[in-house]
């Protein structure tokens, strides 16, 4: 059953007095078990609503409205459903402590693939659930296959199930269903041989594979080498031309690219950046493939329009190692744009260790560290995402107390930087 969590004001929900709290058992009497059931019983225009109020009474509520008219019912967040692998490489078991509450979930929720595009193993799925999926049509999901040798992956997973992934993509796209797929690369796991195999098989089951993110391992100085150790540089250069080979025959038969090296894997084998072509439609950039090409055209694009004038401010910009370099060949362009002195700090990642260089893991302490004397008239930019809804760092540190330590410079958070300086 769906909690109602909110009743738009004026709506069909409104008028017939719903409360907030009730719950949702069946809509025209089929069981309500989460919020895409809620969504997809809802289509209806005429509707049968068993609930149960607050105080455990129940009613039943029939409702006649127009097409399209909103019921104005907004449900609760679901419970999230927890993975059940032990994956070898899993980025939770690397987590020190005093991390955000949230980030010790360890979620493999299909709801949350198709709603937020976050990937999953599917193994917790079962002939139901699949059923659902298809019945549903939620499409397209985004599944984390790692490899296809059903060995490789239990192994990977450590879960029986494992070793069902073929069969289970097979019956989604039997179904019309498409699927965004991805492969956390672990040196002497699924590289390879491995990952050869695991193209070749995601290839041959056609165009509902939409995509092939290859990302690399990441790891902490909490896990690292338990078992699954870093990947090093001739490996990574290996992998993106492994990638860039079934590129080609994609961009050949298929007229798109349809295999794509993550942003962190060009920079870990030291390649270059491709241009934003190689990212065809951009529809990945949240699993890491082509946001830094974004970031930084758009940064270029924008600084070349105009900025602000900041003439007796500084600007201090802080970032991971994989920004810093991309950062500073363009601190003196934004200097000329906007007249500032500006300073690009390449912020140590003290909190998770060496291994981990994204600006949006960086620890609210370990930013702090690199600012050193702040003083009036100091303008600093935070790397986007390091910051939850409620203002928390990652390392539970709030942003009030980040920005008392550094008073009197200002501090901006979760920068776009022309964004960010334009609000200024």
């Amino acid at each position: 059953m769906v909690r109602i969590a909110e009743i738009q004001q004026g709506s069909v929900a409104d008028e017939l007095e719903l409360r907030i709290g009730t719950r949702i058992v069946r809509v025209n009497g089929e069981r309500v078990r989460d919020g895409i059931d809620l969504t997809f019983l809802l289509a209806d225009h005429t509707l049968n609503l068993e609930t149960v109020d607050p105080d455990g009474s129940q009613t039943i509520y029939e409702i006649e409205r127009d097409p399209g008219e909103p019921l104005g019912i907004v449900p609760a967040p679901d419970t999230v459903r927890e993975c059940a692998n032990e994956c070898v490489f899993c980025f939770i078991d690397g987590n020190p402590k005093g991390v955000r509450d949230t980030l010790w979930i360890r979620d493999d929720d299909f709801r949350l693939s198709f709603t937020y595009g976050s990937y999953v193993t599917l193994t917790n799925l079962g002939p139901r659930g699949l059923d659902r999926l298809v019945e549903q049509r939620l499409s397209p999901l985004y599944v984390s296959v790692h490899a296809t040798d059903p060995e490789v992956r239990v192994r990977l997973l450590k879960n029986k199930r494992a070793g069902l992934i073929m069969e289970q993509l097979q019956y989604l796209l039997d179904n019309d269903l498409e699927v965004h797929t991805q492969i956390v690369l672990c040196p002497d796991w699924n590289d390879g041989e491995h990952l050869d195999r695991t193209m070749e098989d995601l290839y041959s089951l056609g165009e509902g594979i939409r995509t092939l993110s290859v990302v690399p391992v990441g790891l902490t100085r909490y896990n690292v080498n338990r078992p699954v150790r870093p990947l090093r540089k001739d490996e990574t250069a290996q992998a993106v031309d492994q990638v860039d080979r079934f590129r080609q025959r994609a961009l050949e038969e298929r007229g798109y690219g349809w295999s794509y090296s993550a942003d962190e894997l060009f920079l870990l084998a030291g390649r270059q950046l491709p241009g934003p072509d190689y990212y065809d439609d951009a529809s990945l950039l949240e699993n890491g493939v082509g946001a830094v090409r974004h970031f930084l055209d758009e940064l270029d694009r924008e600084t070349a329009e105009g900025l602000p004038d900041l003439q007796g401010h500084r600007i201090r910009i802080l970032t991971g190692s994989s920004m810093a370099g991309f950062l500073k060949d363009r601190s003196p362009a934004l200097a000329q744009a906007t007249g500032a002195n500006v300073v690009v700090h390449q912020v140590e990642n003290r909190f998770y260790g060496s291994t981990v260089t994204v600006a949006g893991l960086l620890a609210g302490e370990d930013l702090l560290q690199a600012v050193d004397q702040p003083r009036k008239g100091d303008i600093i930019l935070l790397p986007a995402e390091t910051l939850n809804q409620d203002d928390l760092f990652i390392d539970s540190l709030p942003l009030a107390q980040f920005e008392a330590a550094l008073a009197p410079a200002r501090v901006v958070p979760a920068y776009e930087i022309p964004q960010a300086l334009r609000s200024l």
